[in-house]
């Protein structure tokens, strides 16, 4: 029997496979916290990655937004070699590493040109870059779209489909949207349907990705609990998001999203990077994660050294 992500040694969640990862997030029953962080921004340490700031403040799983696979930039990283660059992540933070890749619509995404969020090659959501992705040592590729970039649930499914068929047995892969990204029309209750989610886990999807109750106009406990009830019928994990920069609100406002969420019944819970820019609000990683597994799961996270090894007493 796999062991809960819970119980996993930094040394361990760094080595899983792809079906011992998706086991070990099933078996914690909705008390795994992933946090997305972006590297090309300011550290908010400065001499620190968000990324392993997040890892400091309780997350089990960092997310990394705007990663280019073949031009990777991490501010503050110590000098590594490109095709190193995840798994000198992994070495310093003992931490799960996703990515997000994009089937975006260059002629919606025209106005982010001279935005963050323009596109660049290794960002797009290619079986070429997925490979690359999952040579690099990523353990999970999200298939959605950042703010503005006209990525439509129709091109998820039809990447989705060719990155499954490349790379599905390697690594784990989620679909979905937090946000309209947009489409007009793909806002509210069509962000994601329930079409959709059979859509993406035909497609090849592991876990579908949802907005977080809350996040976004229209979105409720019970619509969600819906969508999650679809995807858990379906044999599919499900990750609930925060991506409304909502991960900059106050402590309580953190909490009742996180409460909302585990009454949906998901199984992972993300926390977005734009409580400044870059990373939620250092002190709402640990307050998501306390409320949906206490003070004891939390800091064993927080404490946890990577220099601890399986076996040891």
């Amino acid at each position: 029997m796999a062991k809960r992500i819970l119980n996993l040694l930094p040394a361990e969640l760094i080595s899983l496979s792809k079906e011992d990862f998706l086991a070990a997030v099933a078996g914690s029953e909705g008390r795994v916290l992933a946090a997305e962080t972006i590297g090309v921004t300011q550290p908010l340490l400065s001499d620190v990655t968000n990324a392993e700031f997040a890892a400091a403040m309780g997350a089990d799983l960092l997310l990394l937004n705007m990663f280019d696979v073949w031009n990777p930039n991490i501010l503050a990283l110590p000098k590594t070699a490109p095709e190193d660059t995840v798994r000198r992540v992994k070495a310093l933070t003992g931490r799960l590493i996703g990515i997000n890749l994009e089937p975006v619509d260059d002629a919606l995404a025209a106005d982010n040109a001279d935005t963050l969020w323009a596109m660049s090659r290794g960002r797009y959501a290619t079986v070429e870059n997925a490979v690359r992705a999952a040579d690099m040592g990523v353990d999970l590729i999200v298939l959605t779209g950042n703010p503005g970039n006209g990525v439509r649930n129709e091109a998820i499914v039809k990447s989705l489909q060719a990155i499954s068929q490349a790379v599905g047995d390697r690594i784990a892969l989620a679909a979905g949207k937090m946000h309209a990204s947009g489409v007009v029309g793909e806002g509210g209750e069509h962000i994601l349907t329930r079409e959709d989610v059979r859509a993406f886990a035909k497609a090849g999807a592991d876990i579908i990705l949802l907005p977080a109750p809350g996040t976004v106009p229209g979105i409720t406990t019970e619509y969600v609990r819906g969508l999650v009830s679809e995807a858990h019928s379906l044999g599919k994990l499900t990750i609930t998001s925060i991506g409304t920069s909502q991960e900059g609100a106050d402590v309580d406002t953190i909490r009742r999203i996180a409460l909302e969420c585990k009454m949906t019944g998901t199984d992972i819970h993300h926390i977005g990077d734009s409580g400044y820019v870059g990373m939620a609000l250092p002190e709402n990683i640990t307050a998501y994660s306390v409320a949906i597994r206490g003070i004891r799961h939390t800091y064993r996270r927080m404490a946890m050294s990577l220099g601890r090894k399986p076996g040891e007493g």
